[in-house]
């Protein structure tokens, strides 16, 4: 009887446990919930910013730092925030993966809104405009004037770009490359007949003047908006509406830009 008592003492004993473990789990997970993405980057220091090499929104200077248009503003709303900004260079189709993963805490870095990107991500009110443009041999301009003159050329594109979407629609050929950078080398090797940029890169990499000068932009395929993402149900979002408006306001961002030649192409703040 003393050991069928015992054992059934223990059994309640042991059951009890478990009950209070997976309470205090449930407690961390509500917890985990509860915290709120700008908290954690601000008990951590820092917001980490996904990038990639494309000038003139995000590029490296010669001491190797991050630096253009996009930079600048993801450096100064760290500042508001009391942190620092670090920045990460990413596989641009692999964005909303290190998002999700948490590797990142944003994507900063001329993302054009797509409905894929707006799914995936909560993201910022629109803060430029851009369009997708076709890259050419400047020698060989003139035979490329409209979307019927390109249909047989071979483009490079950025995998998961904006870019590649509009080579997809259009019905073209195209090679996916890592970057968009990568894709204007393409050309200038002549192993691409053409490449699909977003115009504010190719009005600062492309043409007399610039580290692309036998190259020239030609037909204009569509007009988009960029803007930034963060995971779903972050209030990072509305911490940035708020200082975009404020920055649009008092006329830093515009300073901003005009360091990057970008300030035509800014979205008012609402």
């Amino acid at each position: 009887m003393k050991k069928k008592f015992l054992a059934l003492f223990l059994s309640m004993t042991l059951a009890f446990s478990m009950t209070a473990c997976g309470g205090s789990s449930d407690g961390n997970s509500s917890q985990k919930t509860a915290d709120s993405d700008k908290a954690a980057i601000q008990d951590k220091g820092k917001l980490v910013v996904g990038v990639t090499d494309f000038e003139p929104m995000d590029y490296k200077d010669d001491s190797g730092d991050w630096i253009g248009f996009d930079a600048d503003m993801a450096k100064a709303f760290a500042k508001e925030l009391g942190v620092d900004a670090e920045f990460m260079e990413i596989d641009w189709d692999n964005k909303i993966l290190e998002l999700d993963g948490e590797t990142i805490d944003c994507v900063w870095n001329g993302m054009t809104l797509t409905d894929e990107v707006t799914s995936a991500m909560d993201c910022s009110n629109a803060y430029c405009n851009n369009a997708q443009i076709v890259i050419v041999p400047a020698k060989d301009a003139d035979k490329y004037q409209d979307e019927e003159s390109i249909k047989d050329l071979n483009f490079a594109v950025e995998a998961g770009s904006a870019g590649a979407e509009q080579a997809k629609e259009h019905g073209l050929k195209y090679t996916e490359v890592a970057s968009q950078a990568n894709a204007l080398m393409e050309v200038a090797a002549g192993t691409s007949d053409a490449a699909i940029i977003d115009s504010l890169m190719a009005a600062a990499m492309v043409g007399e003047g610039t580290s692309y000068a036998d190259l020239t932009y030609t037909v204009e395929l569509n007009s988009e908006e960029y803007g930034v993402g963060f995971r779903k149900g972050s209030d990072l979002k509305d911490e940035l509406n708020a200082f975009l408006k404020k920055s649009y306001d008092d006329g830093s961002m515009k300073e901003i830009a005009e360091k990057y030649g970008v300030q035509v192409a800014l979205s008012e703040q609402k």
